[in-house]
């Protein structure tokens, strides 16, 4: 084809898009406002330790090897994914442990560990979560909701679900131990949303990852970036990074130029943005359709993922008990999770998901050392935090209770840390309100309501990421490139 399509934003989503169009025939431009191709998952490399910044767990392996297959290559030949046996340990306030493990009868004994009529419960779970995944994964995630007539032919098949309840009463119908129900809740939290108010669409996520599994790329998730990238140069790709949008000029309804903030001019046919959706709508500058009612509804009653404190930092020794995944749970459930997506100010206490990529791939650091990620959900900036001041004292306290607790002697042994918050999520990731997730995954923030992939005011722009349809999380925005290949 003669036709030239701009990709804006190099995300999961954007590459994903880009090597779509291109597989089409569609002469692509590839723009990222980053020095890094992934968007997210950018990768840090200091002193001999590496950190990956965005997703650091893979399921639904095949979206991934898709692309590749687009071109009649094996994604084998690019990039190295090793399957994890064990899945998460979460680790409990009082110190017990429950490991999340690919073996289900391991799993079943850990739930009946803890509490023996809560095997029959998680076993419910999954029979309930496959038939939520045949239709809301299968069926749905791969379809465009642009279309309202489209949306309410799905409704019967919602309410039978019961999709108007949240994760937590899912969880909780089938299970009664509470350390249980936190395990099997957290997973909208991965997406950017609350247990106690997501959909339980979200519940897919438990067949998923016994569909598929949990996969981690050798080299870190930056390999698997790397590994795309690769495939975009060979087939012809044009990649520009240090690039940000700053202006669309329109005739007659459509895109017919981007600037940048080089001041350069990029003609173009079709425009596929990977962009925050927010961002792309509100900020930039020469979009003429900013009273669209579609987008001006969602501006105005939009709800926002939490933001995310990451801590990155590496050690001197090795700790060789800590898992490659850990979710380490404070003395709070529910009233922690609200004080972070309603409360103002920031909790004195936390939760944590600790990543220690060491346990798979030693390259992540020096012989004999660790490197940990350590990420902690907190009240995105429409809450009334100066990060510049508090930075540093919560990294402390992060630190300070990883001391007593899964990493004993670490005030000894820390080196080289350093920290991401909601600040940067704005600063670098244009995402509104340092959202970590964008908007959240609320029933009425999904589907139809949630940002379109067929964008809003003109005829040739589209959407992906993890603010459209489908939402959040690497299956979800590879999807998303899915729905706007079937408008191509």
């Amino acid at each position: 084809m003669d036709k030239h399509v701009v990709v804006i934003g190099a995300g999961f989503g954007g590459l994903a898009a880009a090597l779509r169009a291109r597989a089409k025939g569609y002469t692509v431009t590839l723009l990222e406002k980053g020095g890094q191709l992934g968007g997210r998952a950018r990768v840090f490399e200091r002193n001999g330790f590496k950190h990956d910044a965005g997703p650091t767990v893979i399921t639904a392996p095949w979206l991934l090897e898709e692309l590749f297959q687009l071109f009649d290559k094996d994604m084998r030949n690019y990039v190295d994914l090793k399957e994890l046996d064990l899945w998460y340990r979460f680790i409990f306030p009082d110190g017990t442990n429950f490991d999340y493990t690919k073996d289900i009868n391991h799993t079943l004994k850990q739930i009946e560990a803890l509490n023996p009529s809560d095997v029959i419960g998680y076993k419910k779970i999954l029979l309930e979560s496959e038939k939520i995944f045949e239709i809301g994964f299968n069926q749905l995630s791969a379809k465009p909701f642009h279309n309202f007539i489209f949306m309410l032919q799905q409704v019967p098949a919602m309410i039978r679900l019961k999709a108007y309840r949240s994760v937590w009463k899912f969880i909780s119908s089938h299970i009664l131990n509470d350390k249980i129900r936190q395990a099997f809740s957290i997973q909208p939290l991965l997406v950017g949303g609350n247990p106690f108010d997501t959909t339980s669409i979200y519940s897919l996520i438990h067949y998923l990852e016994r569909k598929w599994g949990i996969h981690y790329p050798m080299g870190g998730t930056g390999a698997l970036v790397s590994a795309i990238g690769k495939l975009l140069i060979e087939e012809g790709v044009n990649v520009q990074l240090n690039r940000e949008i700053k202006n669309i000029k329109t005739v007659a309804n459509k895109i017919v130029a981007l600037e940048t903030d080089k001041l350069e001019t990029i003609a173009c046919d079709i425009v596929i943005s990977n962009v925050d959706p927010v961002n792309l709508y509100k900020n930039i500058s020469g979009y003429k359709y900013k009273k669209n009612w579609k987008i001006k509804i969602r501006e105005k009653y939009a709800r926002y993922s939490m933001g995310l404190f990451v801590l990155f930092f590496g050690t001197t020794k090795k700790y060789t008990q800590v898992a490659h995944h850990t979710i380490w749970l404070g003395k709070r459930y529910k009233e922690l999770l609200n004080d972070i997506f309603y409360g103002k100010v920031l909790p004195a206490d936390f939760s944590l998901y600790v990543h220690r990529p060491t346990a798979t791939d030693p390259s992540f650091a020096p012989p004999d050392c660790d490197s940990f990620y350590v990420l902690s959900p907190v009240p995105n900036l429409t809450a009334n935090i100066n990060w510049k001041e508090e930075g540093q004292a919560y990294a402390d306290r992060i630190v300070s209770a990883l001391n007593k607790t899964m990493l004993p002697g670490l005030n000894k042994n820390i080196i080289d840390s350093f920290f991401m918050t909601p600040d940067d999520f704005k600063n670098d990731y244009l995402s509104q309100h340092g959202a970590g997730f964008s908007i959240s995954p609320l029933f009425y923030q999904s589907a139809w309501f949630r940002y379109h992939n067929k964008g809003e005011g003109v005829e040739n722009l589209y959407l992906v990421g993890a603010g459209t349809h489908p939402g959040a999380g690497l299956p979800g925005v590879l999807c998303s490139a899915k729905v706007v290949d079937s408008f191509l």
